[in-house]
């Protein structure tokens, strides 16, 4: 060994047992973590099982140790896929002996209960809270203004009742805030104008109620607006427009919203999706919509919109729905036929008459819904279906398609198929088994049934099918 390893060995030793030491989580951090921990009733899969007293609390799971032996951050993530993957239980009040925590991510845990944790309000560092997915009930607090350093607040997926406090327009930091999937009830507050740094606003899927409110001018930042499934009225106000250059999802479908759909929306040049459906709005979709040349999602439906529907130049589309209004397409718009990417397109009672052998999209590999139902399409579906090997469901009801049903490839994605009052001949082949619906009543199919789990009114007025669960076979 030369002199200078001999000198450099003891040196980094000692940085070795240094940094041992000051990264070792401090103990009062460790005492409120397992204090949490001791809150949860119900850990099926071991998210917290390597929470455990004497090893080094910065390196259990979901625990960041950014300041030297402080805990910093908690990100416990459950997983939906996973039936057991969940925690029982309620937010210990120990939290708020984690002086530095700046972030809290609770996130699809499902069965964490009880209020908004009061804690939280003792947290002097705290910027991000995500607390989503959970039982969390009872009403927002009051006082949630005084956690005017948060830059990110989201209880999105609980059961909060009341409205949203007033306070909250102290929340000037802000850039995201989702309170969506909750049952909160009142109006939109006015005061959430005063968050002008929000990018991210979901307040959807409650039960507000009121107009959509005209505040929208001073949001520069929004880029995601959600508001879709709620009880909102009136008509579209002219704010939103100052939300043109950068907003990238505008959504407001499932209320109560009437009037036309405003000339300005066409101006969205950054839209990426675009959800008006089931209110009731009427009129003409304006021109201006051919400017809207990046929108891969656009849901219409359910409206009481009328002719003429203009000629979109977008360079694909993933999803269209005009389902359910009052046009008359006459055949699917080239603009959909051409587009290189699509998946979903639900096109029920649009006023289609055409042969559906005659419709030759560019792309039918990534096609997983389709929805024809209610037109005047004849014809036959397996050349356009037996080319889709993603296709999750098909809906036909209500045309006069004429096929034999076995010449259909039913691949294994499909799970919902509605072929009824058609002209549909054959059998029924065995493949229908593994769907979770199925509908061919009222065509002209004969023979046994395969033996699956739908009811009779799948199969009732066809020629002579039988067998369970239709009267037994001759």
């Amino acid at each position: 060994m030369n002199l200078s390893s001999f000198f450099a060995l003891p040196f980094l030793l000692f940085l070795f047992f240094f940094f041992n030491l000051v990264s070792a989580c401090h103990v009062a951090d460790q005492k409120a973590l397992l204090a949490f921990k001791s809150a949860i009733t119900a850990d099926p899969s071991g998210i917290l099982s390597s929470w455990k007293p004497g090893v080094d609390c910065c390196t259990w799971a979901g625990v960041t140790c950014s300041v030297p032996n402080r805990v910093t951050s908690l990100s416990l993530y459950g997983q939906l896929d996973r039936p057991n993957a969940f925690l029982s239980g309620t937010i210990s009040n120990s939290l708020s002996n984690l002086p530095y925590l700046d972030g809290i991510y609770l996130v699809n845990l499902r069965n964490i209960s009880g209020p908004f944790p009061l804690s939280l309000f003792k947290l002097p560092k705290l910027l991000y809270v995500y607390i989503e997915n959970n039982r969390l009930s009872g009403q927002l607090p009051a006082a949630i203004g005084n956690m005017s350093q948060l830059e990110a607040f989201s209880v999105e997926g609980n059961r909060f009742t009341g409205p949203i406090p007033s306070s909250i327009s102290k929340m000037i930091r802000l850039t995201q805030l989702k309170l969506g999937g909750n049952l909160l009830t009142g109006s939109i507050p006015i005061g959430i104008k005063q968050l002008k740094s929000l990018t991210f606003l979901s307040l959807e899927r409650n039960r507000f109620t009121g107009a959509v409110p005209d505040i929208w001018g001073t949001f520069p930042e929004l880029r995601i607006l959600r508001l879709s499934h709620n009880k909102l009225t009136g008509k579209i106000p002219r704010s939103i427009s100052s939300l043109a250059p950068k907003l990238s999802y505008l959504e407001l479908g499932h209320n109560l919203i009437t009037g036309n759909i405003p000339d300005f929306l066409g101006n969205f040049r950054a839209l990426d999706t675009l959800d008006l459906s089931s209110n009731y709005i009427s009129g003409v979709v304006p021109k201006s919509f051919r400017n809207l040349t990046k929108i891969f999602n656009l849901d219409l439906s359910r409206n009481s919109l009328v002719d003429p529907f203009p000629e979109l130049f977008v360079k694909g589309i993933e999803s269209l729905d005009l389902s359910y209004n009052k046009f008359h397409l006459g055949k699917i718009p080239k603009w959909v036929t051409s587009s290189p990417i699509i998946y979903s397109l639900k096109l029920a009672k649009c006023g289609i008459k055409m042969k559906l052998d005659d419709w030759k999209p560019t792309e039918t590999y990534f096609y997983d819904y389709i929805d024809l139902s209610e037109n005047e399409i004849w014809g036959s579906p397996v050349g356009l279906l037996n080319r889709t090997d993603y296709l999750v469901g098909f809906w036909g009801a209500g045309n006069k398609l004429n096929f034999k049903l076995q010449d259909l490839r039913i691949v294994k994605s499909l799970k919902y198929l509605d072929l009824s009052r058609n002209v549909v001949l054959g059998k029924v082949p065995g493949g229908v088994v593994g769907l979770k619906k199925l509908n061919v009543s009222y065509n002209h199919l004969c023979g046994r049934l395969p033996a699956t789990k739908f009811p009779a009114t799948s199969f009732v007025g066809n020629d002579c099918l039988c067998g369970p669960p239709l009267p037994a076979c001759k």
